[in-house]
C-alpha cells in the first residue's frame, strides 16, 4: 500500500530505468508530480522517484505492486527484445495489457502515453527496412505495413483499454534516441563515446561503422529529453489526446557531417565510409579488459563495458540501407514546438556522462 500526499498529481512511468523512462521521470519530478517508476528490479535511478518493483509479465505481481496507486498519467516506455517477431508480439503486447488491467480497478487513469519508434514505418527486426512503403519524411497518417509488428499490437492494446477504461491516449514514434541514462546500454551516444574512448586509448582510427546510405543520406534522431517533453505535453494538453506523433529533434543531418565533429570531442582521427560497413559488433569484441583498465586508471563509475555499450544496437541504426527521417509537422501544428539541435544534443550528453564519471 502506497500513500501519496493529498492534492498531488500522480504519474506512473513504466520502464523507469530505461533511457526514455529516466528522462521523463526526472522531468515529472521537477514539475512537481508524485512520480512512481516501475521496473523489474524496483531500483531508483532518478532522484525523487518512488520505485515500484514488478514483473510486467506477471499479472499478480503487477496487481500487488500498484495497489494503492492512483496515477492519472501513465507513460509506457518499456519493451523486451526476443528472438522472433512472433515472440516480440506475444511479450510486448502482454506487458501493455497487464499493466493497464492492473490499474483498472483504481479508476484513476486519465491518459496513457506509449513510446514506440520508427519500426512503425520501417518494419520489425525480422523484416527490417525491406518492405518500406512510406516515403521520407515519414508522416503519421501512413498505413500500417502488412508484416507483423509488435508496435501495432501494443497500440491495439492501448486502444482497447482506452475504450474499456475511458482514458485518452497518445503514441510517440521516436527515432534513434540520444540520451543520458545510467544502467541502460541501448544508447548510441554512450556506445559511440565508449568506442571513441577506446580508439583514443589504443591509437585506433575512429571508423564509421555503418552503411554508405547512412553516411551520405539525410537522417534525424531524437533527444531523450525532447521525447520526455512531448510525452508530458501530450498527457496534459487536449491537442495531444488520441493522436500518434513522430518525435525527432526537428533538424536533419548527414553522418559524413556529424562524424568528424564527434571525433573532435574525443580527439580521435575520423574515418568515413570506405567501401563496406565496419560493424562495431565484432571489431569491439574482446575490449572488456581494455575498458576495465581505463575505468580503473580514470576512476570511472562503471568498469563493465557491457553495461555501457550496445554494439549491435548502434550497428542496426547506422547499418540501414534506407533513408529514414520523420516529419514533425503534425506535432508542431498541434502546439508542440520544442526542438533540439542534434550535434548540441550529442555534445550535451557527452558532457553529462563525463561529469558523472561514466566516461573520461
Amino acid at each position: 500500500m502506497t500513500n501519496t500526499p493529498a492534492g498531488t498529481r500522480q504519474a506512473l512511468v513504466v520502464g523507469a530505468t530505461g533511457i526514455a523512462g529516466q528522462s521523463v521521470a526526472r522531468q515529472l519530478v521537477d514539475l512537481g508530480w508524485s512520480t512512481y517508476g516501475l521496473s523489474r528490479g524496483g531500483v531508483t535511478l532518478t532522484p525523487g522517484v518512488t520505485p515500484v518493483a514488478a514483473d510486467l509479465l506477471d499479472p499478480a505481481s503487477l496487481e500487488a505492486a500498484v495497489e494503492g496507486l492512483s496515477p492519472e498519467l501513465v507513460i509506457i516506455t518499456a519493451w523486451m527484445k526476443k528472438d522472433s517477431e512472433a515472440e516480440n508480439i506475444e511479450v510486448n503486447s502482454a506487458t501493455v495489457r497487464n499493466i493497464l488491467a492492473a490499474l483498472e480497478p483504481a479508476g484513476s487513469v486519465r491518459h496513457v502515453a506509449l513510446v514506440t519508434g520508427l519500426k512503425h514505418y520501417l518494419g520489425p527486426f525480422d523484416n527490417y527496412a525491406t518492405g518500406v512503403m512510406a516515403d521520407t519524411p515519414f508522416n503519421e497518417d501512413e498505413p500500417r505495413l502488412s508484416s507483423p509488428n509488435f508496435y501495432y499490437n501494443q497500440e491495439d492494446e492501448v486502444f482497447q483499454a482506452a475504450e474499456r477504461m475511458g482514458f485518452t491516449w497518445s503514441i510517440h514514434r521516436a527515432h534513434t534516441v540520444f540520451g543520458y541514462a545510467v544502467g541502460n546500454a541501448m544508447n548510441m551516444v554512450l556506445t559511440l563515446s565508449v568506442y571513441a574512448t577506446l580508439c583514443r586509448e589504443l591509437g585506433l582510427p575512429f571508423i564509421f561503422p555503418g552503411s554508405a546510405t547512412q553516411w551520405n543520406g539525410v537522417t534525424d534522431v531524437t533527444d531523450a529529453d525532447l521525447l520526455a517533453e512531448q510525452l508530458i505535453w501530450a498527457g496534459t494538453t487536449p491537442a495531444g489526446e488520441n493522436e500518434a506523433f513522430n518525435i525527432a529533434n526537428g533538424d536533419v543531418f548527414r553522418w559524413r557531417w556529424m562524424w568528424p565533429r564527434i571525433a573532435r570531442l574525443f580527439d580521435v582521427e575520423p574515418v568515413g565510409f570506405e567501401g563496406e560497413p565496419q560493424p562495431l559488433d565484432g571489431r569491439m569484441s574482446g575490449m572488456e579488459d581494455a575498458w576495465a583498465a581505463i575505468a580503473a586508471r580514470e576512476g570511472l563509475a562503471e568498469p563493465d563495458i557491457t553495461r555501457l555499450a550496445s554494439w549491435w544496437h548502434t550497428d542496426s541504426d547506422l547499418g540501414r540501407n534506407i533513408e529514414a527521417f520523420t516529419s514533425m509537422n503534425k506535432s508542431r501544428d498541434a502546439g508542440f514546438a520544442n526542438y533540439r539541435t542534434t550535434f548540441a544534443s550529442f555534445a550535451d550528453k557527452v558532457a553529462r556522462y563525463r561529469e558523472a564519471r561514466i566516461i573520461p
